[in-house]
């Protein structure tokens, strides 16, 4: 292409190791390969500014900020604002200074902004493309927060919906192309754009590295093997409050009826930055918060069955597609399966009720050949039909179409 590219991240893409970070790694990945590539993103801890020089390596340029505004302090300030906390949250006087810079220097053909709360550094007088990647739709996320929430928090919950909401469509409006993670996350976006908006909504999916998420190339982590029962599994980014929800959901209303069954059946919940609550449960009844590991595949290798009743699911769940990657039996919630074109009884097992999904977890666990049949058609759905090439794909013809009137309103 003529021109470089600017990409706009809310987090490093460095390490790979959740799964935003996933996506935006291979994204960066992709757009290097087109042409040039600056980056303006955050860290959120020293473990992050470690992975600067992988940064380096791939970026013409880039700004690495640490991300030290507390959320109450964004939350004011988004009060006060009428903002979003969520963009409050994430603006830097720095990051926008290098934003500013790199456009006035560099010829800038594309900015690729990865989630909405990112769009706020586009200028609206930038006159090349502009690809938004929301991934999700978080203002639904926050609607389904302020349903579960009482009290003040539902409030907080439900304006946080109500601005984010109005910031993801002018993000549609202003940018040539709107991207999500699914045909489902796609027409939910498009069902909540005013009517008549000129927003191009396109599907641009997750991929996983199935070469490497293969069970053959790891061995079972062994302090996990020392719980000789049957063994669940749950991963996942553990301050997060649908993986937090989702947790507590097998910790007191799943595991107790699989327990009464299979008493010796332990729940292990590997993940960075686990809540106290959550890491108040280690090593009772049955329940292991291990924290965040180095690498999940062996941890998945030492496993049984993946459970995953995540209860509010937004886009493609990489938890989901890691597990069945390593050939692992997956049961999970009809949320968690979102987005994911795998057949339920062929390559997981979907289950709704806290008694369906401990029944299913029982089946597997009594039935070991139609654990290993679901576990191994799991993995061929993966390596045949889910990998990054594939599924960005089409990003060069984001990055580079040509013609058609561009939409760079205010």
């Amino acid at each position: 292409m003529n021109g470089e590219i600017l990409f706009i991240a809310h987090r490093l893409p460095f390490p790979p190791d959740r799964g935003d970070k996933i996506r935006s790694h291979h994204i960066l990945k992709h757009l290097a390969d087109i042409a040039p590539v600056h980056v303006a993103t955050f860290a959120d801890d020293e473990a992050d500014f470690a992975e600067e020089a992988s940064l380096a390596s791939m970026a013409a340029s880039y700004c690495l900020r640490r991300r030290t505004k507390p959320l109450p302090l964004a939350a004011l300030q988004a009060l006060a604002t009428g903002r979003p906390v969520s963009l409050t949250a994430f603006h830097d006087r720095a990051l926008a200074d290098y934003v500013a810079q790199t456009l006035a220097t560099r010829s800038i053909a594309a900015i690729y902004v990865f989630s909405g709360q990112m769009g706020q550094y586009v200028p609206a007088d930038f006159p090349g493309r502009l690809i938004v990647d929301l991934v999700d739709v978080d203002s639904a996320k926050f609607e389904a927060y302020a349903a579960k929430r009482r009290g003040p928090m539902a409030l907080v919950e439900a304006r946080e919906a109500r601005l984010l909401g109005a910031e993801e469509a002018r993000l549609a409006a202003r940018a040539d192309v709107t991207l999500l993670i699914s045909a489902a996350e796609t027409e939910l976006f498009r069902s909540r754009l005013p009517a008549g908006s000129p927003a191009e909504v396109r599907v641009l999916g997750n991929g996983i590295d199935s070469a490497g998420f293969d069970p053959v190339l790891v061995s079972p982590e062994p302090r996990m093997l020392a719980c000789t029962g049957p063994r669940l599994i749950f991963t996942g980014q553990m301050d997060y409050a649908p993986n937090i929800d989702a947790a507590r959901r097998v910790i007191e209303r799943v595991l107790p009826r699989i327990r009464a069954i299979r008493p010796e059946a332990s729940f292990h919940i590997v993940g960075r930055n686990p809540t106290p609550e959550l890491l108040a449960r280690h090593g009772r009844d049955g329940c292991h918060v291990w924290g965040r590991v180095d690498d999940v595949r062996p941890w998945l290798a030492a496993a049984d069955c993946a459970l995953i009743p995540l209860e509010i699911g937004r886009g493609v769940q990489n938890k989901v597609l890691e597990a069945m990657s390593m050939a692992l039996p997956v049961v999970l919630s009809r949320e968690a399966a979102t987005g994911i074109a795998a057949q339920d009884g062929e390559h997981f097992a979907v289950a709704d009720t806290d008694a369906a999904l401990a029944e299913s977890v029982l089946t597997l666990l009594d039935d070991t050949a139609r654990a290993r049949r679901l576990g191994e058609a799991a993995r061929r759905f993966v390596v045949e039909n889910v990998s990054w090439d594939a599924a960005l794909a089409p990003l060069a013809e984001f990055i580079q179409a040509k013609g058609g009137a561009q939409r760079h309103a205010a």
